[in-house]
């Protein structure tokens, strides 16, 4: 291995293989940081124009794509509560509350540095654990699937709301949502009525953009507040009650959460950032502060989402299973240039699979530089007054939304989920427990359906191996945790019978009715 690295080294290093990794870095940052856009369409419509490039030179691009669309995903999830990517849907959570209060410019740097250390970990996985880590991905079958699926339904819709119940009642409505379109078992429709724009189901970024994007244009529209500089913050300095090494722990768990969840075929970077969103929130001594501005919860969204860049690229590459959608596109592009993904890939294409791998990781490393040049430039869209901000964020959705399949219908239907999701906010519902049930509901079904197929329709077969007996005994622990953790403060704040024998008149007042 050491000899294809020593190799492909002179490769990685030449000028065109740089500028082209510079390039690709510039441009997945702007492609990440609009809405509708992401990763995915950009690698794609890259591949056509590389066929006459060198092999090295095509990757290393594609490379520093997909490492900056992930990092520019967080600058309108930060600045505008836009998920410029569905992965950047955690990084809403806390980071546009930071930004509200004057640290926008904070938020971006940690959004940044948590990208650049997940994307480079990420990296790091791909180059010296790919073997070992693709065993543990074959281990994951329909049940274990279906099982981490439900887990993160259930740590999303319990713990991120006050209530649960409506957390349940968002999850529920992003199931119905997920089931539109052709059943991918039986070929039958479901809840199209008859249109044909439903057939293919609702995209996720139109979801997305409709829910994040609409909701805040109206409020600004209706409330016509104007922001002064002093309720943004353009300090460049981290203010001193938030350091650098109290993000160290979450940068740790984000990064094995984010490779563990990028090499299980079929999850992402949008599973793994709320995993690790909810493993930094249990974690916390004080869990208060997260979805109202908690540094650490933009720490564990990023540095997560990154993690899992170059790792959905192991099975991609050891076996030709993509984990992603990115990594089904990269391996397009590998085809391309006359690279058959497998074991033989890292014999016979040593020098460029080795340097494609590296290519991630320096892109990680350009990232940093290329994100602190453009942060002090994106955070000027804070100061824009609301009333030419509305319209502007109305304007790009419009032209992202449609920019996905060229359709009117994308556009009116992202319209109608922003006046759903304006509702949602109203009632206090949470949206992301729906945006995720979208996500994870197909999954969850088509899961569940081929492991009741594998088992001849025994429910027993759903606990039959370890990691799915494990994974069932988190979800109900997740589940029951904080409904006894209610139940006892309940009774805690009950009066005893003795204070209550003491004190008559309390006892009267609280029988009364």
């Amino acid at each position: 291995m050491w000899d294809s690295i020593l190799s492909a080294l002179p490769l990685l290093f030449s000028p065109a293989v740089l500028l082209a990794m510079a390039g690709g870095t510039t441009i997945g940052v702007l492609i990440g940081a609009l809405p509708g856009l992401s990763a995915t369409m950009g690698i794609a419509v890259l591949i056509p124009l590389t066929f006459t490039m060198d092999p090295l030179v095509a990757l290393g691009m594609m490379a520093g794509i997909y490492n900056g669309a992930m990092y520019g995903g967080a600058i309108p999830a930060i600045l505008l509560r836009i998920p410029g990517t569905p992965a950047g849907i955690a990084t809403v959570f806390d980071g546009h509350p930071m930004a509200q209060k004057g640290q926008g410019l904070e938020a971006m740097k940690i959004a940044l540095t948590s990208s650049a250390i997940g994307g480079s970990v990420s990296a790091l996985a791909l180059l010296f654990l790919s073997p070992p880590l693709a065993a543990v991905a074959l281990k994951f079958g329909p049940v274990e699937i279906f099982w981490l699926a439900i887990f993160g339904l259930a740590a999303i819709s319990v713990l991120l709301s006050d209530a649960p119940i409506k957390g349940l009642i968002s999850a529920c409505l992003g199931l119905v949502i997920g089931m539109v379109g052709i059943d991918s078992m039986t070929g039958n429709e479901r809840f199209t009525f008859n249109v044909m724009d439903l057939m293919g189901g609702i995209d996720i970024l139109v979801l997305l953009t409709g829910l994040y994007a609409i909701p805040p244009a109206l409020t600004l529209a209706q409330e016509a507040m104007l922001l002064s500089k002093t309720s943004i913050g353009s300090g460049g300095k981290t203010r001193s009650g938030i350091g650098w090494r109290r993000l160290v722990p979450t940068w740790c768990r984000a990064s094995v959460i984010g490779v563990i969840v990028g090499i299980i075929p079929g999850t992402g970077g949008n599973i793994a950032a709320m995993l690790s969103w909810n493993e930094a929130r249990r974690v916390a001594k004080d869990k208060s502060r997260f979805g109202k501005g908690a540094p650490e919860g933009v720490a564990a969204a990023e540095c997560a989402n990154n993690a899992d860049n170059a790792a959905s690229l192991i099975p991609a590459l050891t076996l030709g299973i993509p984990g992603s959608s990115v990594s089904a596109v990269i391996l397009g592009g590998l085809l391309v240039h006359g690279m058959l993904p497998g074991p033989d890939l890292f014999t016979r294409s040593a020098p460029v699979t080795y340097g494609f791998i590296l290519a991630m990781l320096v892109t990680s490393i350009m990232l940093f530089v290329i994100g602190r040049l453009g942060a002090r430039l994106f955070i000027n869209v804070m100061y824009m007054p609301p009333l030419l901000l509305a319209p502007i964020i109305i304007a790009l959705t419009t032209i992202g939304v449609y920019a996905i399949n060229n359709s009117l219908f994308d556009v009116w239907l992202m319209l109608a989920f922003g006046v759903m999701g304006w509702g949602m906010e109203r009632l206090k519902i949470p949206l992301a427990p729906a945006v995720l049930a979208v996500i994870l509901g197909p999954v969850a079904e088509s899961s569940l359906r081929r492991a009741m197929l594998i088992g001849r329709h025994e429910v027993s077969y759903l606990f039959s191996s370890t990691i799915a007996i494990v994974m069932v005994t988190i979800i109900v622990l997740t589940i029951l945790v904080p409904i006894i953790r209610r139940l006892l403060t309940h009774y805690r704040g009950r009066p005893s019978k003795l204070a209550m024998a003491s004190d008559p008149e309390r006892a009267r007042q609280r029988f009364e009715p």
